[in-house]
């Protein structure tokens, strides 16, 4: 019989599992790769499927097993056979944290003692050192690596947990890492331990890891981090010793401890216990990122050093992507030491970043530890969304499956849109599809509006523009597979139907199109995009329309930005609204970082509770929201009238999506967007929501914000070719 077995099973150390279970049950045959699958020919498929399910690889996951006729296998034994390379789909594992028995041989006596690079079968890097299918040795970083006598027999010995395993090394014959100084001069000395000692005494350094470089140094060294990467407000995460440690410095729920514990090790943005850590972390905010060590280099470091965290951010010039090339750090970034290793990064994966919302996990940026990963969908055809401008992802849909690209960035780069190009292109090639349509946002400004040309051309297929909040909604629907919802889509900016920036809608969404309901009240951006780089201008336009004299700018400002407004582009974003609030309470006049007036108004609305006085009405589907600027009451607290602004629109914004669901006999009112990171806006969304008798839903899988789009994007594209 011949068992087709698909899922994640490459990598994962799948095959030599079956050679094991096979040969200690006497079967005969052989086991191979085919592309993304595992293929077994043997005598007794019955058998061996049962005590193989009984005894998965840690890390495997079976989705679908065939068993068919086959002929009688040509051998006495049962052996691993080299791959093929003939089926159109991918399963490759994600980088995986180091295991816990690599970790105590790093920590033993032993040829692999304070070895960085071991692993085994059960975990280690994978996407970022693989450079195609199926996932062999020769197709990884590890090709410039010869295995020594001792890695080979370990390789060939099935009781061995890394028989079999592709990235099998040891000192003798595997990468080495390297400290050097700015010059590139090397420094003597164990690299690590000494890398740890001068960020101790309070140096600057850059590390290597797996999927690109961190700039890293005690928390005790923030100011001087932030002079170095010109970053005066955004904030940084913390990577700390364990567990325990995490816990001094945030408060963890349940649902926080597991993702931060989770092989997958993505930074997880949780409250601060603000007793121990500086408010100059992360200014202004009530939470931070914090993440545990996954790579060897990190658990040695952390060995070594006599702080129990350390800052660790990605290490890149503010807007473009992370760099990967030890010949590039040099030029790029200013550092005091440079911790260095000779194993190629094949593909960039910045640290995955994540928030918990109850049992949900909402993927504020999707790379390493859960790229590459899929969705189902009800379509083979193969479309391409190439995503939007901020937070940047592709997305490649083929044989009834969506794989999105790694985290890419911020648009507005020329190196992130080659990146987006490299990791898109990628992905098709490894899919081996051909596809048939592409998608991208209907903003004519996008800068990877080229690229989206480039591929429509390159396969002559047809190119769609797809509005960005319908994107956001079809996303939302995709993955809680749902064919219509209301829709809540409250983020900063997105090109309208009428040349507008929307962003606070009420939707009734399906694949077919979308009915804009309902949104937030139009006000102008004065001088575009500089309003959203100058929260203090959005403010000054609320002010104008309500006949306000706001004081806010000099008055040879004020004329020039009345004149500017009559010219000036509209917007309902509900990112812009809360950036407007946080200029009218004094939380926040200035953006530094993508989302920072908003992200400071959360602690507010976390504490706030709802007073009266704010009248807010709807008309003609308009929610009224600049007149409340003008009921801001006196002597009460900006916590309590953030919560009660917000509050007011949000559940205005539910009720309108729960009527219009009510009368189309529609059972599920959705929240998706950039603002549904907000903690505090998503429980009144659910409130107000689940108040009414209707089923609220989220994301758990898709990014809630522009990183999400191209899967949207995708799907819609797919339904175009039907």
């Amino acid at each position: 019989m011949r068992i087709t077995i698909e899922g994640t099973v490459q990598g994962v150390g799948f095959r030599p599992t079956v050679q094991k279970i096979a040969t200690s049950l006497g079967l005969n045959g052989r086991v191979w790769n085919d592309g993304s699958m595992v293929i077994i020919d043997v005598d007794d498929a019955l058998a061996l499927k049962n005590a193989l399910m009984k005894n998965l690889p840690p890390l495997a996951k079976v989705e679908h097993l065939k068993i068919e006729d086959s002929p009688a296998p040509d051998c006495t034994g049962f052996f691993i056979t080299p791959s093929k390379n003939t089926s159109k789909s991918v399963s490759i594992p994600t980088d995986t944290a180091v295991c816990d028995k690599c970790l105590l041989e790093m920590r033993s006596k032993g040829r692999r003692k304070g070895y960085a690079f071991t692993t085994c079968t059960d975990c280690g890097a994978r996407f970022t050192l693989l450079s195609s299918l199926p996932y062999d040795r020769d197709k990884t970083a590890m090709s410039d690596f010869l295995m020594c006598v001792d890695c080979k027999n370990e390789y060939q010995m099935i009781k061995n947990r890394r028989f079999h395993h592709q990235t099998i090394c040891c000192p003798k014959c595997g990468p080495r890492y390297r400290l050097t100084d700015r010059e590139g001069i090397e420094i003597s000395g164990d690299p690590i331990p000494v890398f740890a000692r001068m960020l101790d005494s309070g140096k600057i350094g850059i590390a290597k890891s797996w999927g690109g470089m961190h700039i890293c140094c005690t928390l005790e060294n923030v100011r001087h981090l932030r002079e170095i990467c010109h970053r005066p407000q955004k904030p940084f995460a913390i990577m700390v010793r364990d567990l325990e440690v995490a816990k001094k410095y945030v408060i963890l729920t349940e649902k926080e401890k597991e993702l931060l514990t989770s092989p997958n090790r993505p930074i997880v943005v949780a409250n601060k216990n603000n007793k121990l850590l500086t408010e100059e972390i992360a200014p202004g905010l009530g939470n931070v990122g914090v993440f545990l060590p996954y790579t060897g280099m990190q658990h040695l470091l952390f060995d070594c050093l006599s702080h129990d965290a350390l800052i660790m951010t990605s290490a890149n010039i503010p807007g473009e992507p992370m760099i990967i090339r030890d010949e590039d750090v040099f030029d790029k970034l200013e550092a005091d030491c440079y911790l260095l290793h000779d194993q190629k990064i094949i593909n960039r994966a910045d640290d995955s970043v994540v928030r918990a919302f109850g049992n949900k996990t909402l993927f504020i940026r999707k790379s390493r530890g859960f790229i590459p990963s899929y969705l189902k969908t009800n379509s083979d055809v193969c479309a391409i969304g190439i995503g939007a401008q901020e937070n940047l992802s592709g997305t490649v849909s083929t044989n009834g499956r969506l794989y999105s690209t790694q985290y890419i960035g911020n648009g507005k780069s020329f190196n992130a849109i080659e990146y987006l190009e490299t990791a898109t292109d990628s992905l098709i090639s490894l899919l081996g599809c051909i596809p048939q349509v592409v998608s991208m946002d209907m903003h004519p400004g996008y800068t990877n509006r080229k690229y989206g040309k480039r591929l429509s051309e390159k396969y002559h297929i047809p190119l769609l523009e797809i509005q960005h909040h319908w994107a956001h909604a079809i996303s939302l629907l995709t993955e809680t597979r749902e064919t219509e919802s209301a829709v809540l889509a409250v983020d900063g900016t997105g090109y309208g139907d009428d040349g507008n920036a929307w962003g606070g809608e009420v939707f009734i969404a399906n694949l077919e199109g979308y009915e804009r309901i309902a949104h937030l009240q139009y006000f102008p951006l004065i001088g575009g995009e500089k309003a959203v780089m100058d929260p203090v201008r959005l403010k000054f336009a609320i002010d104008e329309i309500n006949g306000v004299d706001s004081g806010l700018v000099p008055e040879r400002s004020a004329d020039i930005y009345r004149k500017i407004m009559s010219n000036s582009i509209f917007t309902s974003s509900m990112g812009r609204f809360l950036d407007a609030m946080a200029v009218a309470l004094g939380i926040c006049n200035q953006r530094t970082y993508d989302g920072e007036p908003a992200m400071k108004i959360e602690p507010f609305l976390s504490k706030g509770k709802f007073i009266e006085g704010f009248n807010l009405k709807t008309k003609s589907g308009i929610i009224e929201t600049v007149s409340m600027f003008k009921d801001i009451p006196i002597n009460v607290s900006k916590a309590d009238i953030a919560y009660t602004m917000t509050k007011s629109v949000i559940d205005e914004m539910a009720n309108i999506a729960c009527d219009n669901a009510m009368k189309k006999g529609i059972q599920t009112v959705g929240l998706t967007g950039g603002v549904s990171y907000n903690a505090p806006i998503c429980k009144m969304a659910k409130d107000a929501i689940e108040a009414r008798g209707l089923k609220f839903i989220m994301h758990d899988k898709v990014p809630c914000g522009d990183g999400g789009i191209s899967v949207g994007q995708a799907v819609i594209a797919q339904q175009s070719i039907h």
